[in-house]
């Protein structure tokens, strides 16, 4: 667990220096090992960054070219455009991180079946259709992002936090676990402690989108001015604006998906996915081991069992640090303990529920069912 989140984390020293090596508009030949961001830039503490990082690592590493490109727009039609330009240039291997790209890999696995693709986050489908259709060039990455947000919510419970907020973007599948497996942590955690039932307090909300904007600022600065204690940021941008609330209100953060305390001061632990790691291992699987066949034309989750979750155990630039000096009382030693359950299979946390609502929004009824919640009250938003 440790050598991944090292990795994780180190990996964002080595970015910066080449972030400036992407075309956005036009193809740049040469380049072997090419990544196509999403709607956001590859410094967007997030998806985008996790994924370049673990591109540059290796490819820095191993002596091979690499380039990102940003698409002209977020649609399917520009990321295959993107692609169609990343080829052009010359790239054998695409890294696309998230499940926007679903459509237009699906398309492109096909119309170039000597270029391999790593999809991070989805897989690859038609457009009137969720069911999954993976090539042989394609390695589909998922994350058992309920692992990372029950860890997460276990930690803020277990540190005295006794209202908690969560902010997903859109109730797509890996918000949805995110939430989920945080609700799950907090519980547990509460049993541990011999809460009564109802002490924990949960607001819960979906943006509807990814965005730093007002209104996502006003609904956070809401919840903390009722008596919310932190919220778990999980929805990419939304985290901004949580951070800015939080910073007015003097209250603390969840961040997600990469570690995010370099951001502001507020972000007290992140829900990591381990981005970097899993496309540092895939692309070591094309140039170093020849070892494709165990990710090629199928889905491969990363998850505790495989170190490809978790919290930051470290901090950039500094050995001696303690990646858990935001917390009151929760540390490294109860957090490793804790992994080692979860890890071991002790710890089982419950990824999808059966919701009515074709948003995929759950009512407060629907969690507290199907998520077993007894000593934590959720109100839904």
């Amino acid at each position: 667990m440790k050598k991944l989140l090292i990795l994780t984390l180190a990996l964002v020293l080595v970015a910066a220096s080449l972030a400036g090596c992407g075309q956005s508009d036009t193809p740049s030949k040469g380049h072997e090992i090419a990544l196509i961001t999403d709607k956001g830039n590859i410094d967007d503490k997030s998806f985008n960054q996790g994924s370049w990082e673990g591109v540059v690592a290796f490819a820095t590493e191993n002596n091979i070219t690499h380039t990102y490109i940003k698409p002209e727009d977020v649609s399917d039609t520009a990321y295959l455009e993107a692609i169609d330009l990343a080829v052009e240039g010359g790239a054998k291997v695409i890294v696309t991180p998230g499940f926007l790209f679903e459509v237009a890999v699906y398309e492109a696995q096909t119309r170039y079946p000597d270029v391999k693709f790593i999809l991070l986050d989805g897989a690859p489908h038609a457009a009137d259709s969720f069911d999954p259709d993976i090539k042989d060039n394609v390695a589909s990455v998922v994350y058992a992002e309920e692992e990372s947000g029950y860890l997460a919510g276990y930690a803020a419970v277990m540190d005295g936090m006794k209202n908690l907020g969560y902010m997903g973007g859109m109730a797509v599948p890996a918000v949805q676990a995110f939430g989920y497996g945080f609700l799950q942590g907090a519980e547990d955690a509460a049993s541990e402690l011999g809460m009564s039932n109802g002490d924990i307090k949960v607001i819960y909300h979906y943006t509807g989108n990814f965005e730093e904007n007002d209104t996502n600022k006003a609904t956070a600065s809401t919840m903390y001015q009722e008596g919310m204690e932190v919220i778990f940021a999980a929805g990419g941008s939304v985290g901004k604006s949580v951070m800015a609330a939080a910073a007015e209100a003097d209250k603390k953060v969840i961040g997600v998906d990469v570690d995010q305390r370099y951001d502001s001061e507020t972000v007290m632990s992140s829900a990591m996915k381990g981005l970097a790691a899993s496309v540092t291992q895939v692309l070591d699987s094309i140039y170093n081991t020849d070892n494709w066949g165990n990710f090629g034309g199928k889905t491969i989750t990363f998850n505790a069992q495989n170190d490809g979750v978790g919290l930051p155990t470290v901090v950039i630039g500094d050995e001696n640090a303690d990646a858990f000096d935001r917390f009151n009382s929760f540390n490294l030693d109860d957090y490793e303990e804790l992994y080692v359950k979860l890890k071991g299979g002790a710890i089982s946390v419950i990824r999808t529920i059966d919701i009515e609502d074709p948003s995929g929004v759950a009512t407060a009824q629907e969690l507290t069912s199907q998520l077993n919640l007894n000593k934590v009250s959720v109100v839904t938003r």
